[in-house]
C-alpha cells in the first residue's frame, strides 16, 4: 500500500540545532520599537545597546580611502596583517600580556567568536559543560545549546554589585566542564569582576585545568572607577584564556562588524571557522578599524566622558523613583535597575509584563530580565536601560517611567 502523499507546498522539518537556535531580544524589541514609531507613536527607547556616536572622522576617511585605493577583495580569514599587529599591541598593552600578531584573529564582529569557541572546545551531545553568567548576553546560552552543549548558569547577585561568587563557580565544576564564560564589563548590568575575583577564580581554574575561559572583553574601555583587568593577565591563565575585543563598541562601529580574539592555541581553529563560514572580515572595515586602533583616541576619551556623565544622570534619576533602586553600573553602558516594587506599585506580573506596559502606556522601551536568561533566585525583578542615550532621553524616559509609576500608585 503507497504511503499517503505529502501536501505540495509541505516544508521539511528542521534540525534540531535549527530549532534550538535562540534571538537576541533587543532586535526583536527594537523591531517593535520601529513599527510603532512609523505608525506615529512617541518612544523613547533604551533597547538597543550601541554608542549613539557617529563613527570618528579619521576611521571615516580610512574606510573611503581603502574603498579608492582599490581594496576590495578577501583578505586571509586571520585578517589582513596590519590589523592583527595592531590589535595584539593593543589588547597586549591594555592586559599587561604578551599578544603576538599571529595569537590574534579578525572577525565579522566580536559575536561569531562566542560560537567558533564553543564549537572548538565543545563535542556536540556527550555532556559537555559550559559555564556561563545569568543575567547575560542571551546569545551564550543559545550557542551552548545550538552547539550540543551542556548550559550551567552562574547568577551575578545583586548584594555582589552582579559579580558571581567564586565558591558558586567551584560548586559548579564537574569533570565535563570545558568552557567558562566571563564578561567584564558585563552586558546587562554594567558589572565588574573585581580584582579580587579575578585572583579567586584563577585560584579555583589551576585546579582543574580541562578548563578554557572566554573573557568576553567588549567593554573593556568603558570602565568607570579603577583600571580595566582580565583574566588573561593571571599568568596561569593566558595560554586558556581566549580574549575577545573589538571596535563596535569603543569606535562607535557597531554596523562595520569587526572584532578580535586572541589566544595562541586556539588561533589556528578560530581561523578555519573563518573560512568556512565568513571567508574573512570586510576588507574595507579591517582598514577602517586599523585606523581606529592606531589613530588618535580623542574620541575614545570624549565618549567615555560622556558616557560616565550619562550614568550618573540615569542612576540619580531611576533611584528618584517610586519603587525602583538602583545601583551604579561599574562599566559598559547599562543600568540594571531593580523593579520589583514598582511591579507590584503598578500590578505587573514580573518585569516583562511591566515592560510591555511601559512600552504600550508610557512610550518607554526596555528590556525585561528574562531577555538575558532565568531570573536570579531571591533577587526580584530587574529591567535594563542602555544609557547611549542623549541626556535629553534620559530625562524624558525616566520622567515617562516615574508618572507611570505614580499614576498606577494606589
Amino acid at each position: 500500500m503507497n504511503a499517503p502523499h505529502a501536501p505540495i507546498n509541505a516544508v521539511p522539518h528542521l534540525s534540531r540545532r535549527g530549532e534550538s537556535l535562540g534571538t537576541e531580544n533587543a532586535f526583536v524589541v527594537l523591531a517593535q520599537v520601529n513599527a510603532l514609531a512609523r505608525a506615529g507613536k512617541d518612544i523613547v527607547s533604551f533597547c538597543i545597546g550601541q554608542p549613539d556616536f557617529p563613527t570618528p572622522q579619521n576611521i571615516q576617511d580610512a574606510a573611503i580611502a581603502a574603498i579608492r585605493g582599490g581594496k576590495h577583495g578577501y583578505t586571509p580569514s586571520a585578517g589582513i596583517d596590519e590589523l592583527r599587529a595592531a590589535a595584539a599591541r593593543d589588547i597586549g598593552a591594555r592586559r599587561g600580556i604578551d599578544v603576538r600578531p599571529e595569537d590574534v584573529v579578525v572577525g565579522a564582529g566580536a559575536k561569531p567568536f562566542i560560537a567558533y569557541t564553543i564549537a572548538s572546545v565543545t563535542d556536540y551531545g556527550v555532556g559537555d559543560e559550559v559555564i556561563y553568567p545569568v543575567p547575560g548576553f542571551p546569545i551564550y546560552e543559545s550557542q551552548i545549546v545550538a552547539n550540543g552543549a551542556v548550559p550551567v548558569p552562574i547568577f551575578l547577585r545583586e548584594s555582589r554589585d552582579f559579580a558571581f561568587d567564586p565558591a558558586e563557580l567551584e560548586a559548579k565544576i564537574t569533570p565535563k566542564t570545558r568552557l567558562l564564560i566571563l564578561n567584564s564589563p558585563q552586558n546587562p548590568t554594567g558589572g565588574i569582576l573585581s580584582s579580587a575575583d579575578l585572583d579567586a577564580i584563577a585560584g579555583i581554574l589551576e585546579q582543574h585545568p580541562q578548563i578554557w575561559v572566554y573573557a568576553d572583553e567588549i567593554y573593556s574601555r568603558l570602565v568607570y572607577e579603577g583600571r580595566f583587568e582580565s583574566l588573561a593577565a593571571r599568568e596561569s591563565m593566558m595560554a586558556r584564556t581566549i580574549v575577545c575585543d573589538g571596535a563596535s563598541k569603543t569606535w562607535a562601529m557597531t554596523g562595520w562588524r569587526v572584532g578580535f580574539a586572541a589566544n595562541r592555541a586556539l588561533a589556528p581553529a578560530l581561523t578555519r571557522w573563518i573560512t568556512n563560514t565568513d571567508s574573512c572580515a570586510s576588507q574595507i572595515s579591517q582598514w577602517a578599524a586599523l585606523a581606529a586602533v592606531e589613530g588618535p583616541q580623542d574620541s575614545v576619551d570624549e565618549m567615555h566622558a560622556r558616557f560616565r556623565e550619562r550614568r550618573d544622570l540615569i542612576v540619580r534619576l531611576l533611584n528618584q523613583v517610586p519603587g525602583v533602586t538602583c545601583k551604579s553600573p561599574g562599566g559598559a553602558f547599562y543600568a540594571w535597575p531593580n523593579v520589583t516594587q514598582a511591579c507590584r506599585r503598578v500590578g505587573a506580573a514580573d518585569s516583562e509584563a511591566f515592560r510591555k506596559r511601559l512600552l504600550d502606556e508610557a512610550g518607554v522601551a526596555v528590556l525585561a530580565d528574562i531577555h538575558f536568561g532565568r531570573r536570579v533566585p531571591g533577587d526580584g525583578q530587574h529591567v535594563r536601560f542602555s544609557y547611549a542615550a542623549s541626556p535629553q532621553a534620559i530625562e524624558n524616559g525616566i520622567d515617562r517611567l516615574d508618572a507611570f509609576v505614580r499614576r498606577h500608585t494606589a
